[in-house]
């Protein structure tokens, strides 16, 4: 007899609950893309976890049929490793905002990506506290104007591509809310990923930050300001696909197709696989008007996971030991008679 496979679609992940965001806001984009992708890499929704902390992108897991906890202010990455070590059979999504996650969770962030854990990491990036209505977030631009910071704040905003990296990060891919096609396809690798994803989701926050990312969304525009990477194609982009990206020393430089004598075959061709994230990093720093922001799979790289390494050496301690079952436990310890 033969078995049949079961094929999802996005509806099996949509839970009976009402989804609790602002219209308009852009976290619905990304739970809609979240749905579609469990469906299309065909995940059991009994075999999917989401952990969220504290914002408002950590609602999502109400909102996905599956098993979720919805956790303590920037403690989601210590819960999802904890899940992801005791079943980790299970795919487990951590649901976490730039407060949440680079603030009082920023600890935990590079923690889990140094131990490079099997998890899949949405970072909901509005630049904004949104749920407690309207304070600077650590990814804020400086000087920008909020209920916390009424003079324009003063500090210099954290990069979530630079922490992935420095804490050796084996996977980093951004993506834009209203960018769809490439933000499922971005999160389809992070899914088939081995290892910490790190997936920086530029949103849109419609009461308290509206238009953060506008230079990006605009469509008349948009693909003349970002680049999709993809790997082992050339880094082309713009509206006609007619504009690129050369080395030129150790900095990037754009260019137009045609001009000067400049063919696609000069153009860097992306490598998303090499471990060396030089180039990869300042694929992730480039920011406009300059310079087109990069979205998609920036870095994509193997190495061991810290879940399976601590399933393996149980697996080796288990077999070395004597201590079988609870009983040989009482047995080994000293015992004496009354």
């Amino acid at each position: 007899m033969e078995s049949t496979i079961k094929q999802y679609t996005a509806k099996d992940f949509k839970s009976d609950q009402y989804v609790r965001w602002c219209p308009g806001c852009g976290d619905y984009a990304l739970l809609n893309t979240l749905q579609k992708v469990l469906a299309e890499i065909g995940t059991d929704p009994k075999d999917v976890a989401t952990i969220s902390g504290i914002g408002c992108s950590s609602r999502l897991p109400y909102y996905i049929s599956g098993y979720g906890f919805h956790t303590i202010h920037g403690r989601g990455a210590a819960v999802a490793t904890g899940v992801k070590v005791a079943n980790p059979k299970l795919t487990v999504w951590q649901i976490t905002g730039d407060g949440d996650c680079l603030a009082i969770g920023g600890n935990h962030f590079i923690h889990s990506v140094r131990r490079n854990i099997d998890i899949n990491v949405l970072i909901f990036n509005n630049q904004i506290y949104g749920l407690t209505k309207g304070q600077y977030s650590p990814t804020s631009k400086m000087g920008f104007i909020s209920k916390s910071s009424p003079f324009g704040t003063v500090e210099s905003p954290f990069r979530p591509a630079e922490l992935t990296m420095g804490a050796r990060g084996t996977f980093f891919a951004r993506v834009l809310d209203v960018d769809l096609k490439s933000s499922q396809a971005a999160m389809a690798a992070a899914a088939a990923h081995k290892g910490t994803s790190i997936v920086e989701c530029l949103v849109n926050c419609v009461i308290f930050n509206d238009g953060a990312h506008s230079f990006l969304a605009e469509k008349e525009n948009r693909y003349d300001r970002v680049i999709i990477l993809e790997n082992g194609k050339p880094m082309i982009f713009g509206k006609n696909s007619d504009k690129g990206l050369i080395a030129e020393g150790f900095n990037l430089k754009v260019v137009t197709l045609g001009e000067n004598g400049i063919t696609e075959a000069d153009l860097l061709v992306h490598d998303s696989k090499n471990k060396d994230f030089t180039l990869q990093m300042k694929l992730a720093q480039m920011e406009g008007p300059e310079f087109p922001v990069a979205l998609g799979v920036i870095r994509n790289t193997e190495s061991d996971t810290y879940d399976a390494a601590i399933e393996q050496q149980i697996a080796e301690i288990q077999a070395k030991s004597k201590i079988k079952c609870f009983d040989d436990l009482i047995d080994s310890c000293e015992q004496w008679e009354m």
